[in-house]
């Protein structure tokens, strides 16, 4: 429903990107119950987070690029 996996959604709980749900226990497992609200409320703040390493990649070649721009202009 959110276009993301359930271990990167766990990941995220984990993270603290995102509140956890209210769980309930169903035999000896621990379930997130995600209510329609939760789930809107999710797909809205789904865009603010960032993927840490995509975007640490992102900006090491931005960086890359920028100290190599530099260098040019001072030669």
């Amino acid at each position: 429903m959110l276009g993301i996996g359930p271990t990167t959604l766990s990941h995220y709980i984990a993270a603290g990107k995102v509140s956890a749900p209210k769980t309930v226990h169903l035999g000896g497992l621990r379930v997130h119950q995600w209510s329609e609200r939760d789930i809107e409320h999710l797909r809205e703040l789904l865009p603010k987070i960032k993927n840490g390493r995509k975007t640490r990649y992102i900006k090491q070649r931005q960086e890359e690029q920028k100290k190599q721009k530099q260098s040019t202009k001072k030669s």
